[in-house]
């Protein structure tokens, strides 16, 4: 095996094959100090604490590995009944040089295990016994693929568990749920598991037709909707990621407040006093509940995700005496909040304007970092920002939403926490608090558009991909941020695109946040906390981790240059 660098804290191990790269991903369970383990086609990457162990201790212990060669253990066995039926079942079997009825006579019979889960919540890659299976990508992809289809790409085959766009063959469908929150696991294909595909003739539910990508459609306008995670993406070969990646998201404690909301105080029995709570009155670009994250499910597809911004939640909780794992809010821009009930409230990351206006209508100014209290009716103005990105306003008490595997975080791409808040959105206050309120700004320096940063990157894994005036491109120029950013990465610009020196595909492997993929133009994108586990693109280096949350306040215009850690100035 060989052991490459994938960031400060993360190491790509490339196994001889995709079986050996099972193989060790079970074996590695239970070992101290990995976080996590994101496998791949030919590579399994490490996630490690830092604190527990250091990059050269952990790849002594995992070079030294043995592993049974003769077969990869089943975790569980699992049957999936398919109605053979789908749109391309005749197209893929013409490439694979069968018949319809053979391809379908051939996956009914071959074994079939969960090689690895990537991009979605419950999408495993499926690898089977038999060669035949080894089927090009369509060349135009749909916008939408419904939920059930089952696909083949590659030498994988794949559910899809809830509508997207794809670019994978459609042979079937199935009624199984693929992912469910309230299931233990949620995932019903988990690597290790042994799959047994059955025929089902009967008539299932109806679903949508899948619908082809115009070939007249432009470039997205922001991350959101442009290939951020490579070739591999199972739900989005085509480049092109879901507007709405799952509308059917819990809603969390989220509801409009009764027609008496607005009566006076003085009116209500303490019996129907609504308890502390934040209502959104005009929502930013984003407005989203956020909290430490949920590491530790890479898998079941589901990446970290958490506030992007750590030390802003992190200042903002101990400001407001809260747990360091409070929830709190994240917003793209400015906004308006109106509390119920008194509390104090704290604004930390980006630097604007902020005021606080009374039920009289009497307006003060808010210093940032600082503490203010606040009383019912009081409503909270969150200028566009001057300085950084992201605000974190956080509240005494925590924010109660529901949780989704440990974590109020709402993760925009896999699509789980809540949905983005929307005006007449009120949200209750918890009782996170745990300590006094710390009346003493951290004050931090953030830039603005125009500015000029230094980021301190690692090289590799795939560094080796590039040619040598790539390297030097990459730390040289200057790159900027353009407005096709969100939270799941930051497409920059730059006047050199990076240079290929190997130009063949790349199997799909793990990606971390703060790693920088280079998409065949050239052009890096700069995954953020929401990106997706896998992709097919190559990573040229990856952001340490102390230079995360100031990624996450990068605004459109920001100018950046990346520095290889260690290396002299």
């Amino acid at each position: 095996m060989r052991i490459l660098t994938a960031s400060d804290r993360s190491l790509l191990v490339e196994a001889a094959d995709l079986d050996e790269a099972m193989r060790l991903n079970l074996a590695w369970d239970g070992i101290p100090g990995i976080v996590e383990r994101i496998p791949g086609a030919r590579t399994v990457l490490v996630r490690f604490d830092p604190m527990r162990t250091s990059s050269s201790s952990l790849a002594s212990v995992l070079a030294a590995t043995v592993v049974d060669a003769e077969h990869v253990p089943h975790t569980r066995e699992i049957t999936i009944p398919v109605h053979y039926d789908g749109s391309d079942l005749a197209e893929a079997a013409s490439l694979l040089g069968v018949s319809a009825d053979e391809l379908v006579s051939r996956h009914l019979a071959a074994d079939w295990q969960v090689a690895f889960s990537g991009f979605a919540p419950g999408f495993g890659y499926v690898v089977s016994s038999d060669p035949l299976f080894d089927v090009p990508r369509r060349s135009s992809p749909r916008t939408r693929v419904p939920a059930g289809s089952v696909a083949l790409a590659g030498a994988f085959t794949g559910v899809y568990p809830r509508e997207s766009p794809g670019g994978w063959q459609l042979i079937g469908r199935t009624d199984a749920v693929m992912w469910d929150i309230d299931r233990d696991p949620p995932a019903l294909l988990a690597p290790g598991t042994s799959v047994r595909f059955i025929a089902d003739s009967r008539e299932s539910v109806t679903v949508a037709e899948p619908v082809e990508v115009p070939a007249a459609q432009g470039m997205p306008r922001d991350v959101s909707a442009m290939d951020t995670s490579g070739r591999d993406m199972p739900p989005h070969a085509s480049g092109v990621l879901p507007p709405d990646p799952m509308p059917a998201r819990p809603e969390a404690s989220i509801a409009p407040l009764g027609a008496d909301a607005d009566a006076g105080e003085e009116e209500r029995s303490d019996e129907s006093k609504p308890s502390a709570a934040v209502e959104v009155v005009r929502p930013s670009l984003q407005l989203l509940v956020q909290d430490l994250g949920r590491p530790g499910h890479a898998a079941l597809g589901v990446s970290e995700s958490g506030a992007a911004d750590r030390t802003a939640m992190r200042d903002a909780n101990r400001a407001v005496g809260n747990h360091r794992s409070a929830a709190v809010l994240e917003s793209v821009g400015g906004l308006t909040l109106r509390f119920h009930g008194d509390g104090v409230a704290v604004v930390t990351g980006a630097v604007g304007d902020l005021s606080l206006t009374d039920a009289d209508g009497v307006a003060r100014s808010i210093p940032h970092g600082t503490p203010f209290a606040t009383a019912s009716g009081d409503e909270l103005a969150l200028g566009h920002p001057t300085h950084g990105l992201r605000y974190v306003i956080g509240i005494r008490g925590g924010v109660s939403a529901a949780s989704a595997l440990g974590s109020r975080s709402s993760d925009t791409l896999a699509g789980l926490g809540s949905a983005a808040l929307a005006a007449g959105d009120v949200l209750e206050v918890g009782d996170a608090a745990v300590a006094a309120v710390d009346p003493n700004p951290q004050p931090r320096d953030l830039p603005a558009s125009g500015d000029l940063v230094e980021l301190d990157i690692t090289l590799g894994p795939r560094d080796d991909w590039f040619t040598a005036s790539a390297i030097e491109a990459l730390t040289t120029q200057e790159w900027a941020v353009t407005p096709r950013s969100d939270r799941v990465g930051i497409r920059l610009q730059g006047d050199v695109p990076l240079e290929r020196a190997t130009t063949g595909e790349l199997p799909s492997e793990g990606a971390v946040t703060g790693a920088i993929q280079v998409p065949p133009d050239g052009q890096p994108v700069l995954f953020l906390p929401d990106h997706p586990l896998t992709g097919g693109y190559p990573i040229i280096g990856a952001l340490t981790d102390r230079c995360l949350d100031l990624a996450a306040q990068l605004p459109p215009g920001v100018r950046i240059r990346f520095r290889i850690e260690g290396a002299q100035s």
